[in-house]
């Protein structure tokens, strides 16, 4: 039907007034009489047989739509119309997706045919859906798995923080009286090899003159050595080894003095200074943290 329709739009394409021969009054007004059902004569005009093949034109071109719209209609999913055939009215030969536009209506009818519908607990289904149900748990349980381990992992330090956990300090070039410093955590560490004249001044101190009362043998594990965090508890400043008042530390930005034995003794800071985790691991090995 398609290659018909060509063949008349082309063979329609070609004509044209100049190609036919010129016509006459007589023929353009008359062509041939034909005779009608009443008896009289009719004349059909030269305007009117082209009008003629236009019409056959639209007429195979309606029928090619139609058709298409019957195969549309009988290949989709409704194998009924979308609404009663009673409210249609002249619209009835429409496709139905057409007709539930113009008239739109609650009563829709579905075609099961291509929708086969399982009751449910169906035991042909049972395994399926047992294997499917434990197959999403399972992959929803190693998601939320994964999701911990990776929160609690982010919380964890890192290697670089780690590494400067802690230190390893060697004691045998330390010379008695002295005090080195090292640094630990990003904070400097003060260690001090003390003399037996130091080790009696801190052990004589009244512990109801300090403001912060701490013994000597509770902030040391040996006595020759005193390893503390060298940060003033006022500000944060870092006091000077070997000077105050009391022959400890000094802390230049406020004037607080400590003693030999790292105590608060005068100025306005109001603890000690803190003495960090530390062991012995030789006898001139010292490790920090």
């Amino acid at each position: 039907m398609m290659r018909i329709a060509g063949r008349r739009l082309s063979s329609l394409s070609r004509w044209s007034p100049s190609s036919s021969a010129p016509a006459t009054s007589t023929q353009l007004s008359r062509i041939q009489p034909s005779n009608g059902d009443d008896g009289s004569s009719r004349f059909i005009s030269a305007p009117h047989l082209l009008n003629s093949g236009f019409r056959d034109l639209i007429r195979v071109l309606l029928e090619l739509v139609k058709h298409s719209m019957q195969s549309t209609t009988t290949s989709g999913f409704s194998s009924e119309s979308l609404a009663p055939s009673h409210d249609l009215g002249s619209i009835s030969d429409l496709p139905p997706t057409v007709a539930a536009l113009k008239n739109p209506t609650s009563k829709i009818v579905y075609d099961e045919y291509n929708h086969e519908r399982y009751p449910p607990g169906d035991p042909s289904k049972r395994a399926f859906a047992y294997f499917v149900l434990t197959g999403g748990r399972f992959i929803y349980a190693s998601l939320i798995r994964l999701l911990v381990l990776k929160f609690v992992l982010s919380m964890s330090a890192s290697k670089d923080v780690l590494a400067l956990a802690s230190i390893e300090v060697d004691l045998s070039s330390i010379e008695p009286g002295s005090t080195v410093t090292v640094k630990w955590r990003g904070k400097p560490v003060f260690i001090r090899r003390r003399t037996e004249d130091d080790i009696k001044t801190a052990n004589s101190v009244d512990l109801g003159s300090l403001r912060d009362p701490q013994e000597d043998a509770v902030r040391v594990k040996n006595p020759e050595w005193l390893i503390v965090i060298g940060v003033c508890t006022h500000l944060g400043c870092i006091p000077l080894p070997n000077a105050g008042d009391f022959g400890g530390w000094f802390c230049p930005c406020h004037g607080s003095h400590y003693d030999i034995s790292g105590r608060i003794r005068k100025g306005p800071a109001p603890y000690n200074l803190e003495v960090p985790t530390y062991t012995f691991l030789e006898e001139n090995k010292l490790m920090i943290g």
